[in-house]
């Protein structure tokens, strides 16, 4: 191949296919998706590729085919180890046969989760080593070697880039060379079924084998110490790379701690770098993992070293790195002026606020539901996807987020603290598949009154259209039984279920006011594709019958409607012709017309 400009989540696909990955498993979510992605486009065609229905399942399929000696990854966002917790804490008294890299991408900021937690401490939580990559370089190089680290352990290895490694391009140096790895087959033997008394033999064992894996570390080139003097700097990750950019601008030669296995702590390498030093600065993202492990390791050896970081105050607990923040922190750090801090000369960019696209189905769902429910005392309960976006003004149909598969769930809590209440849940077609039939078994079986919007857009939108049962189609793009949505909920009991064109805007305040009246838990299911899915054929146009009320702009917030020169205007280039404005104009001043 020679040398390719790769993004950080490319650099990791490639680098399993070159270690022989086997079997690759996931659940989409920005910043991991494209690992996946590439894996599936670079295919050599001996690699088993799906998307799985949600990553507690990825993570059971692949440890099944790690039992059986084939090299697998699993991938997802931070958010999906919550959802896959439940195996991984299993898996590390289980342990496995082939290696098994379980990929989650940590999304500091956080640009697209609802959380920002850190991924270390599922790693210490579990036992289980991390590989913690500071460049799409490292990346590459960390994903072959945990392969490798995994077998040798017979635990799963997590890799864990952050949203700039993810995303980050670099140029990498590619072979052609692929190591073949051929799976030895599932060999029977007691210890793959977890009993009490081998669940304790095993945790003795894994606790025994983190001083192993912490003397494995610190022969790595990925931890390395250079430089000398009385003050420190530790970093891991991408913060790594912004305080080696800092001290070079800096002009500045302190001891450096480069930690790219933050746990276990390379015992041996960290006793090298705190010799003789009187005070360290820890840089990482997002929690004070290093931070402290280093605190421990004086404590325990009786150094003096001074440590510094999130929990000094020296540097924030929440939020991305920037080079300018470790810039400042570091330059504080050693007594030097920042006069000369690099600041962009760049105006204040507007604020953006997150909109659903013009002509998105959602908005027609949310504003039918919310006619249908004027004057009534009413919840509605959202879901993770891009209709949480129904949030904002001048919609304001989500009232709760928690998690996938929560909306089903979390109106069923509301219902039965305050029956009077209309409950209706939000869920899209593939955070359905995802978690959200469990809620619907429960609100049938114990007869919850709810009515649920089964939000169905024909694909997984918001992190890049990915394909789901709901389709007909593999990450592979091979054909498969198309699962179906009404039959699902029909098999789990739901004796109300219709489905609807939210676009037809009539039909669809009338199927809702039907379901909501219904005694017991009730289903609507709104079809209608993704915008992304189809070119328009008709564009609407504001006619000479406007007044001007600006009711088509105040009530559904279409980003295609503003006004010009105190005229209301359609866009042309952002319409998609959905025809929801003509609904709501009081007028009849909005009309469509044949595309081109």
């Amino acid at each position: 191949m020679g040398k390719k400009l790769l993004m950080g989540n490319e650099a990791i696909a490639l680098g399993a296919i070159k270690a022989g990955v086997n079997v690759v498993t996931g659940y989409p979510g920005t910043p991991s998706t494209e690992v996946l992605e590439t894996v599936a486009h670079n295919n050599p065609g001996d690699i088993y590729v799906e998307w799985s229905v949600n990553e507690k399942s990825a993570m059971e399929i692949a440890a099944g085919a790690a039992y059986s000696g084939a090299r697998t990854m699993v991938t997802m966002k931070q958010v999906g180890l919550n959802v896959a917790s439940d195996p991984l804490m299993s898996l590390a008294y289980i342990g496995v046969k082939g290696g098994m890299v379980v990929l989650v991408a940590d999304d500091p900021g956080p640009f697209s989760s609802q959380t920002e937690q850190d991924t270390r401490h599922f790693a210490r939580f579990s036992n289980l080593p991390v590989l913690d990559p500071a460049t799409p370089e490292e990346a590459f190089e960390m994903v072959r070697y945990a392969f490798e680290l995994s077998e040798l352990v017979e635990l799963p290895v997590f890799l864990r880039p952050t949203t700039r490694v993810c995303h980050a391009c670099a140029t990498i140096d590619i072979d052609d060379s692929r190591a073949e790895h051929k799976p030895e087959g599932f060999v029977k033997d007691p210890k793959w079924v977890i009993f009490p008394s081998l669940a304790y033999r095993k945790h003795l064992h894994i606790e025994q084998l983190q001083h192993k894996l912490g003397e494995i570390f610190s022969g790595l080139d990925f931890n390395k110490v250079c430089g000398d003097g009385k003050l420190g700097i530790a970093a891991s990750g991408v913060a790594y790379t912004y305080a080696v950019e800092a001290l070079d601008r800096l002009q500045a030669g302190v001891k450096v701690f480069k930690v790219g296995t933050p746990y276990p702590l390379p015992g041996a390498k960290a006793e090298e770098f705190l010799s003789g030093l009187e005070q360290v600065l820890v840089f990482e993202e997002l929690d004070p993992v290093l931070e402290e492990e280093l605190s421990l390791l004086c404590a325990s050896t009786g150094k003096n070293t001074k440590i510094l970081g999130k929990k000094s105050g020296n540097l924030p607990f929440a939020g991305e790195y920037t080079f300018e923040l470790v810039y400042e922190a570091l330059a504080k750090f050693l007594g030097l002026q920042t006069d000369a801090a690099p600041k962009a000369a760049l105006p204040e960019l507007p604020v953006r606020q997150p909109v659903l696209c013009a002509g998105c189905p959602h908005r027609a769902s949310f504003y039918a539901v919310k006619m249908a429910m004027k004057g009534q005392k009413a919840v509605f309960t959202g879901d993770i996807g891009c209709y949480t976006l129904g949030n904002a003004k001048p919609l304001e149909m989500v009232d709760t987020c928690l998690c996938m598969g929560a909306g089903i769930t979390v109106a069923q809590g509301i219902k039965r603290t305050e029956p009077g209440t209309q409950c209706i849940a939000f869920i899209g077609d593939s955070t359905f598949f995802h978690t959200g039939i469990p809620g619907i078994v429960n609100a049938v079986y114990n007869k919850t009154d709810i009515t649920i919007v089964i939000l169905d857009n024909s694909t997984t939108a918001m992190t890049g259209h990915q394909p789901h049962p709901g389709i007909g189609r593999t990450m592979m793009d091979s054909i498969s039984e198309k699962i179906d949505i009404y039959g699902v909920v029909k098999a789990c009991g739901v004796k109300h279920i219709v489905r609807g064109n939210p676009l037809d805007f009539k039909n669809s305040v009338e199927l809702i006011k039907e379901a909501a009246d219904f005694k017991g838990p009730s289903v609507i299911i709104f079809e209608a594709p993704c915008i992304a899915l189809f070119k328009p054929v008709v564009k609407n146009t504001v006619g000479e019958n406007c007044r001007k009320c600006k009711k088509c702009i105040t009530e559904i917030g279409c980003p295609a409607i503003s006004t010009a020169d105190g005229n209301v205007v359609i866009e042309p280039s952002l319409c998609y012709g959905c025809g929801l404005c003509i609904n709501v104009c009081p007028f009849n001043a909005i009309g469509g017309s044949q595309n081109g």
